[in-house]
């Protein structure tokens, strides 16, 4: 097997990591209204509910769970254990079988059916392991096999930790009424199984920073319900993306080894991220998705040009840079809608091939970073206008051979930035501060103009020519 060996660098702390565990649930909750109902499949046959006795009490529980269920609670208990640390991590410490409390109400991150008028017929339904804390280290260990043995589970969250292991290969069959799986931030390894794609309820699947394997299963992607699928920051998942049919709505597959084109993509999607892989091809197959409101597809290698539907400030967030993208920007954005939001808007195009001048296309933009391209002539004049009144602030568009900044200042007026505003046109065939005095970031290097020599290049149809 040839493995790709692109470093994985995550510059989220701990704190961090879990603020993102809670802002997925979140987002999840929103998006996916109303109550589930409990999904009754039951995998063995000869399954017995019976009450379950403790032998240090010798009184029955209230309310008593599946013997099955009970088990595997006390082999996942066995199998992880919680970390220790500055702050450490207490999770288990509820559970104790040693008492006669009902483990539906008194086991952290376990909840249970009703039974339905039955007792004896409680099952186990949602299980959340290990805890959302910011200063908490979260569990160790592996995941028991017995663990699809919770066959009327339909959420299961693995809170960020350093558990090891693989994910079942039968999790489809075993486990079908799963509609939340989340086992992000952990140790998991070995290749996405297959059987995940009979999960006909599945809604929500975020198997993020851990160590998988291989390439997505292309039944995955044909999930009837599934609406947000993160597979983020696994490092060695390879291989093209499958066209997704799925009606996603959040679909996060960045920092991995993925290569080829961009897949074919759903109307429904809102959010999409692939960058830091090793993507190549045109952009055709993200323009035109009406409902998309941000769009990473940085750090790449996709060339052509850049989609005019792309600058459409209902995309909040347009994330491009470093890529081989070439040709101009458009002369107007889409037409807005009555819900677009231009206040924030965050557009990055820097370190590309792009060229000719720069249009008034970006101007509503909170940030723009056209760095390191191939721009020519004047930066027009509603730039400085709305750096000026505060409203953008931030526009990067230093080393390119732009020979002006036009701002319509009358004689004697105050031309110092804003103190929230950040301005550099360094190494351009121009002043390289002819806003006052700026401060660019450190990658810009030294605040100068372009030597003479390479600003007297011949230009033609609005590039230089080298």
């Amino acid at each position: 097997m040839k493995f790709c060996l692109k470093p994985v660098v995550s510059t989220l702390t701990p704190a961090e990591v879990r603020m993102v565990d809670l802002r997925i649930a979140l987002f999840v909750i929103v998006l996916i209204a109303g109550e589930p109902q409990v999904c009754r499949a039951v995998r063995f046959s000869t399954q017995q509910h019976v009450p379950v006795t403790f032998p240090a009490i010798g009184k029955e529980m209230p309310l008593p769970l599946s013997t099955i269920d009970v088990v595997v609670l006390r082999d996942i208990k066995s199998s992880l254990h919680d970390l220790t640390g500055d702050a450490g991590s207490d999770f288990f410490s509820s559970w104790d079988f040693n008492s006669t409390s009902d483990p539906c109400t008194s086991f952290a991150g376990v909840s249970c059916s009703t039974g339905n008028g039955n007792a004896t017929d409680r099952r186990v339904t949602s299980l959340a392991l290990g805890t959302s804390f910011f200063d908490s280290p979260g569990l160790s260990g592996t995941l028991p096999p017995s663990f699809t043995n919770l066959t009327a589970l339909t959420q299961f969250i693995l809170f960020a930790g350093r558990v090891s292991g693989v994910i079942p290969n039968d999790i489809g069959e075993a486990l079908p009424c799963l509609h939340f799986l989340s086992i992000a931030n952990n140790l998991i390894s070995g290749p996405i199984p297959a059987s995940i794609s009979e999960l006909r309820d599945l809604h929500t699947l975020d198997l993020s920073h851990n160590r998988l394997v291989g390439q997505i299963p292309p039944s995955l992607c044909s999930s009837p319900n599934l609406k947000v699928l993160i597979l983020a920051s696994n490092g060695y998942l390879s291989g093209e993306v499958p066209d997704m049919v799925s009606p996603l709505l959040h679909l996060d597959l960045r920092g991995n080894c993925f290569t080829g084109k961009l897949p074919s993509l759903p109307a429904t999607l809102r959010y999409f991220s692939a960058s830091s892989n090793y993507m190549t091809g045109t952009l055709e197959n993200v323009s035109g998705l009406p409902n998309l409101a941000f769009l990473d597809l940085a750090m790449n290698a996709f060339t052509g040009p850049i989609p005019a539907s792309l600058f459409s400030p209902s995309i909040s967030l347009l994330l491009l840079h470093r890529n081989y993208l070439s040709g101009g920007l458009p002369t107007a954005a889409p037409a807005p809608s009555d819900d677009d939001n231009f206040g924030g808007w965050t557009v990055d195009l820097s370190h590309n091939m792009l060229s000719g001048e720069i249009s008034t296309v970006l101007m509503s933009a909170e940030s723009v970073y056209l760095n390191n391209n191939n721009f020519v002539g004047v930066v027009p004049s509603e730039y400085s206008r709305s750096v000026f009144a505060g409203t953008m602030k931030t526009f990067y568009a230093y080393n390119n051979f732009l020979t002006g900044f036009d701002f319509p200042l009358k004689p004697g007026s105050a031309t110092l930035l804003p103190s929230s505003v950040s301005v550099c046109l360094s190494y351009n065939c121009m002043d390289p501060s002819p806003v006052g005095p700026t401060v660019c970031p450190s990658s810009a290097g030294e605040v100068i103009s372009r030597p003479t020599s390479q600003c007297s290049v011949v230009i033609y149809n609005g590039t230089p020519l080298t």
